[in-house]
């Protein structure tokens, strides 16, 4: 079956067979900020095409960056401002005729690929976690994907942490992903007077020493740790796989996430938290299991 991949930088697609890319079918191209709408529904049709190579398929799964309508087949990325309400399911849908085609948030499309196939591999209760440029989420609960009523269940990017006070791109304040990103783990770093530029200079910053740089870090994981113990309190998980890039920023990172996770009390403990197990895999994995449930 077909997967897609959607996000704020590149959308993505490729062939899926048995849990698998099919070698030679995977298709980048970049998103961004600054596209406009017709740019970015064009180069979601270059990357079908050539995934597909003139093959047809029954099937198509669709995950994107949030949020999203799964009512109505809608995205509205955040990071990507052209497309608000944006009717991709019907714009993939178009491109493949006759194909059923599933669209829901990346978040929980990579969930399913590390509760199937990754680091919650024989566990019923997992919550999939990005921390990278935006920080993503997806709950898997009694071996299935949760979606909720709009598509959005598992965002855990915009759960608010206490102690937290930074301002989000969603219009509230202290949410998890305006203090543990990348780039807001970078502009609190040059608001103490670090004078970096990106996630990579952050992490090298603090592996040379930089108290700033450093610091930013551990506010970053701290703030990954309380979350992850709000969640687990609230549906008792078995498994919280973590990935993305800036949960690479520092080699004891996830220990960094366990020390505040263990805060919680006893059954919060017991969550297992682990590194993702299929890196850039993992949102094409999960986006064919969405049309495979």
């Amino acid at each position: 079956m077909l997967a897609v991949d959607f996000g704020g930088t590149k959308v993505e697609a490729a062939l899926v067979a048995d849990g698998a890319l099919v070698p030679g079918t995977r298709s980048r191209r970049p998103t961004g900020p600054t596209a406009s709408a017709a740019e970015l529904d064009d180069a979601v049709r270059a990357v079908v095409a050539e995934a597909l190579g003139g093959q047809r398929v029954d099937a198509v799964g669709i995950g994107s960056a949030g949020p999203v309508d799964t009512v109505h087949g809608l995205a509205s990325p955040l990071n990507v401002p052209a497309w608000r309400d944006h009717p991709l399911r019907d714009l993939v849908a178009a491109a493949v005729p006759g194909a059923d085609v599933v669209l829901a948030i990346d978040g929980l499309a990579i969930t399913l690929a590390e509760a199937r196939h990754g680091a919650g591999a024989g566990s019923a209760n997992v919550l999939g976690m990005v921390v990278s440029t935006g920080v993503g989420g997806g709950l898997v609960l009694d071996g299935r994907g949760i979606t909720g009523a709009s598509g959005n269940a598992g965002h855990i990017g915009h759960v608010q942490v206490a102690g937290f006070d930074d301002a989000c791109p969603c219009g509230r304040r202290g949410c998890l992903e305006a203090i543990a990103s990348g780039p807001s783990s970078v502009r609190w770093a040059r608001a103490q007077g670090w004078t970096g530029a990106t996630g990579e200079e952050l992490a090298s910053s603090a592996a040379s020493g930089d108290a700033t740089a450093r610091a930013a870090i551990e506010r970053s994981a701290r703030a990954v740790g309380l979350a992850v113990a709000s969640a687990s309190a609230l549906v008792d998980l078995d498994v919280v796989a973590i990935g993305g890039g800036f949960s690479h920023a520092a080699p004891d990172y996830l220990d960094l996430v366990r020390a505040a996770a263990d805060e919680g009390f006893a059954f919060v403990r017991a969550t297992r938290i682990l590194p993702a197990a299929l890196g850039g895999d993992a949102p094409l994995i999960g986006a064919a299991a969405l049309a495979a449930p």
